[in-house]
């Protein structure tokens, strides 16, 4: 077990601090890797050219004056002498510089524009020895600095290198040259070359593989010997008769997910399976006949939504579809009438309900199910496990059928979701409009404002995304709260503007979609909340501030919520960044609209966290891992699990399998 702060000697009030970043014990804080390393060396003046980077140590000459240009933005300014050289110091937002003293020595460092000016990315009263060398570089939070990051890991390890032990079993550090634990974490956090670094990457990564594999075999191996289900009663050919009155055909990736969901539910072997597909593709309709299938099985089901917009969603197009049927579908969400309520619940309890729609309102102790046959999660990774396992113990033995629109390579999908069955979409219908995606290299609206102006006289209506909510010193970007009063200024009355954020109440959310959906608002101003599963065909503009801010599948996402109606859907993709990288990321979305394509360049350049959420505790995740360069390692270490699983009698194996059991709740019903 893992050494507590408290027990490697951090104090009450850091470790407050780091628990607020989920950091509890030695392990947690050891796995809090850098994310990238500086190495900075002494520099001399006459060296230097514009544009360097450049460390050095000076005498302040003049006393700092601070200018502030807005509320949470600031420029001090302060000169230094160094080497017979007079230079004038600019340093952004860090007006604290009155603990500054003539004649102090600093190390500064910045960037040397040139005519003797420095724009100083960092100062320390430090000695520039302190300084120079290899530095690791962390994720901070307002509260934790790097100063705080540095201190606290150097004496974590230091009262607990002792108590370190290798995960991997010696065979393979030995086979394969690999560090020991503590001199893994020591190059890491510590590294004296890059070629430290290197080793401990190559030793940590291997772990992370290894044991997110011992994983996987071992939930394969508990889901595939669970006690088998009494398989469900239907005739395939009545499930399909619901699809024959549409004006339109299940493509031939929604005819084979179909038949792999009516498969197993006819199966004795409980449903565990992941029905992903890109936005638009039609998976809700898939996951709909298996719906009617368990409900010409005479038993219940139900479907968790991540929104009450959604949720509501579902249950209008599911009641369309199921109209000819007799089928009665509900949908509960928190805010209801609270007789409403009562009534659901009494209903569903009796049998009179065959589908419950709802958000995690249907989590709740008080919602009892007759016959639960099957419960399908969409969006499955914005809802945790022990939400899915409360809804699973709402009846016996019950299939589970998780959606996402994220979609991954079917290989990537297979190395992710080993412990899952997976049916895949990949074909668009043929009645969808591909989104015209423009790139504009400025983060300003008047850059699209003819464009606009054109769509809103064709009584069309419009998305405008910020990153975030208010203006905030430490994140330069813009945000809806400014963004809002701006163009209610500017439109005067000509269209009505709302505001959606996630600070609102469900009401005012529901109140603001509703004037949104109904036409009553043509400029939505939001923060990602609209990503998942908001449906108004007449929106067909999207307009995306700060693009280079958000992954390429989460911008895939946005601007699928133009993608629902027969006009010609267009995004703007909106920023001022010159990073030529973050560029030409962005113009991976101007080439493709393909959800597969675009979620693997996302994977390859994001890593998978950004892309699937928290998978759950029962499955290690990829910190260092990378999925597309790590080949080598991944399929080593797919190998070497499979080796330790079959030669658990050995004593290192067993130590690593007993250890990933007892750090995993390997016992839940279904991991995912």
């Amino acid at each position: 077990m893992s050494k507590s702060l408290k027990d490697c000697g951090i104090t009450k009030k850091r470790i407050e601090l780091f628990e607020k970043i989920n950091i509890r014990n030695a392990d947690e804080l050891f796995s809090y890797y850098p994310f990238r390393y500086e190495n900075l060396d002494k520099s001399v003046f006459k060296d230097w050219n514009k544009g360097d980077k450049v460390v050095f140590e000076a005498t302040l000459i003049s006393y700092p004056s601070t200018y502030r240009y807005s509320r949470l933005k600031s420029i001090t300014k302060f000169k230094v002498f160094m080497e017979d050289n007079e230079l004038e110091i600019v340093i952004y937002n860090r007006p604290w510089t009155s603990n500054l003293k003539i004649n102090q020595k600093l190390v500064i460092v910045g960037k040397y524009e040139g005519l003797n000016k420095v724009t100083a990315l960092n100062y320390s009263g430090k000695s520039i020895d302190d300084i120079v060398g290899i530095t690791p570089v962390y994720s901070t939070t307002k509260d934790i600095t790097q100063k705080i990051i540095h201190e606290t890991m150097k004496k974590a390890f230091e009262n607990s290198k002792n108590d370190i032990t290798n995960d991997i079993p010696f065979e393979y550090l030995s086979k394969y040259k690999l560090l020991n634990k503590v001199d893994a974490i020591r190059k890491i956090h510590f590294p004296q070359t890059m070629n430290d670094v290197s080793l401990a990457l190559r030793t940590l990564k291997y772990e992370e593989f290894l044991k997110f594999y011992i994983a996987i075999n071992l939930l394969k191996k508990n889901n595939d010997n669970k006690i088998v289900k009494n398989s469900k009663k239907f005739n395939y050919d009545d499930v399909f008769s619901l699809v024959n009155n549409l004006s339109f055909t299940l493509t031939k990736d929604q005819f084979r997910s179909v038949n792999e969901i009516l498969d197993d539910l006819q199966s004795n072997k409980i449903m565990y399976r992941l029905l992903q597909g890109d936005v638009g593709s039609g998976k809700t309709l898939v996951a709909a006949l298996g719906l009617y299938a368990t409900y010409l099985s005479n038993e219940q089901s139900a479907l968790l939504a991540p929104t009450e917009i959604l949720a509501k969603q579902h249950y209008e197009s599911l009641n369309q579809l199921f109209k000819p049927t007799g089928l009665k579908i509900k949908v509960l969400y928190s805010s209801m009438n609270s007789q409403v309520k009562k009534d659901i619940l009494k209903e569903l309890i009796n049998g009179e309900i065959d589908i419950l729609i709802g958000t995690h309102a249907i989590i709740q102790e008080n919602v009892v199910f007759k016959n639960l046959g099957m419960v399908v999660a969409d969006e499955q990774h914005r809802f945790g496990v022990e939400q899915r396992k409360k809804l699973l113990e709402k009846g016996e033995k019950v299939d589970f059928l998780l959606m996402s629109a994220t979609p991954i390579p079917r290989t990537l999908a297979i190395t992710l979701y080993g412990d899952m069955d997976i049916s895949t979409i990949e074909t668009m219908p043929s009645n969808r409009k591909p989104v015209k995606t423009v790139l504009i290299q400025e983060n300003s609206f008047y850059s699209v404002i003819n464009d606009i102006e054109e769509k809103l006289n064709m009584n069309e209506q419009i998305y405008i995304i910020c990153s975030i909510i208010e203006e905030n010193e430490n994140f330069d970007a813009r945000n809806t709260i400014d963004v809002y009063e701006n163009l209610k200024k500017y439109f005067n009355g000509r269209y009505n503007v709302g505001l959606l954020h996630g600070k609102m109440s469900p009401e005012e959310k529901e109140d603001v979609m509703n004037l949104f959906s109904n036409n009553k608002i043509q400029i939505l101003i939001s923060t990602t909340v609209i990503e998942v599963g908001i449906n108004v065909p007449n929106a067909s503009v999207i307009i995306i501030y700060d693009a280079h801010r958000f992954g390429l599948s989460q911008l895939h996402q946005l601007r699928g919520r133009i993608q629902r109606g027969d006009k010609q859907g267009v995004c703007y993709l909106l920023t001022d960044n010159k990073n030529k990288e973050s560029i030409n990321r962005l113009k991976v979305l101007l080439k493709t609209n393909n959800g597969f394509d675009i979620s693997s360049e996302d994977l390859r350049l994001r890593g998978p966290g950004d892309i699937l959420g928290t998978r759950q505790s029962g499955v290690p995740s990829f910190i260092l891992g990378d999925l597309f360069e790590d080949t080598k390692i991944i399929n080593q270490a797919r190998i070497d699990a499979n080796e330790i699983i079959k030669n658990q009698n050995v004593h290192d194996n067993k130590k690593i399998v007993d250890s990933i059991i007892s750090d995993n709740d390997l016992n839940i019903t279904y991991m995912d």
